[in-house]
């Protein structure tokens, strides 16, 4: 979770999504960008790639999710435990990519490996281990 705009990421096993603004405590709320998603396979094939062992967490997503493909996924729904989130767009990599290790942007850039964003639809208490799928699928 960020407690700040670039400010440090704190991980949680648990959290609140909250209907039209995002995770609960965040410092992003609102607009169209209220969750930030990534996944788990795309994140450690580039670490592999780039010879490293960065956390996820260095992504700065809200939520790193498992076993989801999320190329081309914009205007799907996400079901993740009760809770339903619309992707609206791709996630685009920062120069902060760059600042954490040589390449990662670059390595970013390629289609969808930046993971997506989207609009909380349906609130509620998500934690890790919870079923994720999509749900117009």
């Amino acid at each position: 979770m960020k407690r700040a705009h670039r400010g440090p990421m704190d991980p949680h096993e648990s959290g609140l999504l909250v209907a039209g603004a995002g995770l609960e405590d965040s410092a992003d709320q609102g607009g169209r960008r209220q969750v930030t998603i990534l996944e788990s396979e795309r994140w450690a094939k580039m670490m592999a790639e780039l010879r490293s062992d960065l956390d996820p967490s260095t992504r700065r997503a809200n939520l790193l999710v498992e076993g989801i493909n999320l190329i081309d996924s914009r205007g799907k729904t996400l079901q993740i435990g009760a809770c339903t989130v619309r992707i609206c767009g791709e996630t685009k990599p920062c120069e902060r990519m760059e600042e954490a290790l040589p390449g990662l942007r670059a390595s970013m850039s390629a289609p969808w490996n930046g993971g997506a964003y989207g609009e909380v639809l349906t609130g509620g208490p998500i934690r890790v281990g919870d079923e994720i799928e999509w749900a117009d699928s």
